[in-house]
């Protein structure tokens, strides 16, 4: 027999319309006021739901599930600050371009700063970092209401598909009774449809591009992170290929084609300030989210190109280089297809632009390898064999800080795509993410991660049915070994207490409790050998802890740039 569903008509119809809208996956935290949306969703069979106590974990894994599949997946909290715990990973979905939908139940508006409990300004809340927000009415008196809450919803969902993907909030005031469940079922409502926009270019604007590219001697073009797309990846692939093209890449671009360069600072470094003028792009192409590699960054805003075309379907695209000339808003792809690069290829300049660079990479990748043969063991030791050691077609998580930076130094291929939150770069929520993202993939996820980090992000350890094929590294180092290795805080007295801010947490046994199988690495002969068995496929998930000396990392990481800028 059907369970009843709310006798609250502004639950029925949000709920009825996350289900005709094709929403798949539902993240629910615990809580009183939103007990009306809690037991509808349970109770509603095409609905697959998640239930975690911590509302910051809770964002966070939805938003891993929402970045691996592409589509929105809503998040359902209660009143009060429950919300405000969804602000880091909804601000870090906002700026990847991931789609949540963030449904808070709150109190009626007459009751808002009344000193009664779990009541805050929850309008609003999050409007710096969701696309909108959305109130719907208290309560359902006549067919306008009806009409406007059905509008509403209609918009929302549309909103975080549509255009550039995002987050976006929908806030839901419940009078009591809440606990009221007599109606059968849930009704089909009113589906309003939006078509997502393909602009097109003008044949004349094509045309203008088109020689624009064909003349132009030296051409940069430098993807930031990226979901795979295979269609993408030959259109690049094909530029990448012509004499007067360089493609630079990040592993979180995912575009694995041979003749791109994926370790940017590697080679950047080797560039002598009398050689700038031959490296230095005339026209940039850039497209993709945030860069990490500060070093490409400041090589561009201090030779600014001729022409740089940003390819971004936001109305307000951001000027990371601070020479942009021309805007393209429109979808990386489409892109590429008015472009025509095999159109290009037909009509190249003769240059060697491109050799220039590949030549640059060969002569980097040689001073990086004779320099990972003489050193002791440190964090860029370990990496030197935790990232080989990736399984072929798994995916990858990388942590913010050194984890991501340590991986843009090396080259490889094997992975089926990486990931990492760096639409807002921060440390919260690494772990929830990677747990989300592996609960969307029967293969190997690995999330590399640094301790404090790690720790930082430790409720998500108790997060329910933990996928078996979720392998986690954590560095342990001492804590925030990156700021031993940037010029400001590495040079003050006060870096360990208050940058570094060293723990004495014992990680294996935290993961023991949580029921992870553990694994140890203090060298490279016994890295070596965890890794034989770290990635055997078992029945539970694993965490691989690597201790390195902290306090002489740093030191390495510097010395290792001074062998390349050598």
């Amino acid at each position: 027999m059907e369970k009843s569903h709310s006798d609250i008509e502004n639950v029925r119809i949000l709920i009825s319309l996350l289900v005709q809208k094709g929403i798949k996956e539902v993240v629910l935290s615990p809580g009183s006021r939103n007990a009306p949306l809690l037991v509808s969703v349970a109770r509603e069979k095409r609905l697959k739901h998640h239930v975690i106590v911590d509302e910051r974990s809770a964002a966070f894994f939805a938003l891993g599930i929402a970045q691996q599949t592409g589509q929105t997946v809503a998040l359902i909290c209660t009143s009060g600050t429950a919300l405000l715990n969804y602000s880091p990973a909804v601000a870090e979905a906002y700026y990847q371009g991931i789609p949540l939908l963030v449904i808070s139940a709150d109190r009626p508006s007459e009751w808002i700063d009344q000193d009664d409990s779990q009541t805050i300004q929850q309008q609003g809340a999050l409007c710096n970092f969701v696309k909108k927000s959305f109130q719907l009415p208290t309560a359902i008196t006549c067919n306008e209401d009806r009409w406007h809450t059905n509008r509403l919803v209609n918009e929302a969902i549309n909103l975080s598909q549509h255009g550039r993907k995002g987050p976006v909030h929908i806030n839901v005031p419940l009078r009591e009774p809440l606990y009221g469940f007599q109606h059968e079922s849930i009704t089909s409502e009113r589906v309003i449809k939006t078509l997502k926009e393909t602009p097109s270019l003008t044949a004349e604007i094509s045309q203008n591009l088109r020689e624009e590219f064909f003349l132009c001697p030296k051409v940069m073009i430098i993807a930031g992170f990226h979901e795979p797309d295979p269609v993408l990846q030959q259109h690049i692939k094909l530029l990448a290929s012509l004499p007067n093209v360089v493609v630079l890449t990040e592993s979180v671009t995912n575009l694995s084609i041979p003749l791109v360069i994926s370790t940017i600072d590697r080679v950047i470094s080797t560039i002598q300030p009398e050689e700038v003028e031959t490296y230095a792009p005339e026209l940039l192409i850039t497209f993709g989210g945030a860069i990490v590699s500060r070093m490409i960054k400041a090589f561009i805003r201090e030779h600014t190109p001729h022409s740089h075309w940003h390819i971004d379907e936001r109305s307000t695209p951001p000027d990371t280089y601070k020479s942009m000339t021309l805007h393209v808003p429109m979808d990386t792809r489409t892109f590429f297809d008015q472009l025509q690069p095999a159109e290009i290829k037909a009509n190249s300049l003769p240059s060697s632009y491109a050799h220039q660079w590949h030549q640059r990479e060969e002569k980097a990748t040689q001073i990086h390898d004779n320099y990972l043969k003489r050193i002791p063991w440190c964090d860029l030791k370990a990496f030197s064999m935790l990232i080989p050691a990736l399984p072929a077609g798994s995916r990858l998580q990388l942590g913010n800080s050194t984890p991501i930076r340590y991986a843009q130094l090396f080259r490889y291929t094997q992975v089926d795509r990486t990931d990492a939150n760096r639409g807002t770069s921060g440390i919260d929520g690494c772990t929830s993410t990677a747990m989300g993202a592996a609960s969307t993939f029967d293969g190997i996820t690995t999330l590399i991660v640094g301790d404090n980090s790690f720790l930082y992000d430790s409720n998500a350890l108790w997060i329910k049915n933990c996928p078996p094929s979720l392998r986690i590294i954590v560095i342990q180092n001492g804590g925030g070994g990156i700021f031993r290795f940037l010029a400001g805080p590495s040079g003050l007295e006060e870096v360990e207490e208050f940058f570094e801010t060293p723990h004495d947490v014992d990680i294996e046994r935290l993961a023991e409790i949580h029921r992870f199988k553990v694994y140890r690495a203090t060298d490279a002969p016994s890295l070596e050998s965890a890794l034989s068995e770290f990635y055997q496929p078992g029945q539970q998930p694993a965490i691989l802890v690597v201790h390195t000396p902290g306090k002489i990392n740093g030191e390495i990481l510097k010395r290792y740039f001074q062998a390349l800028r050598d």
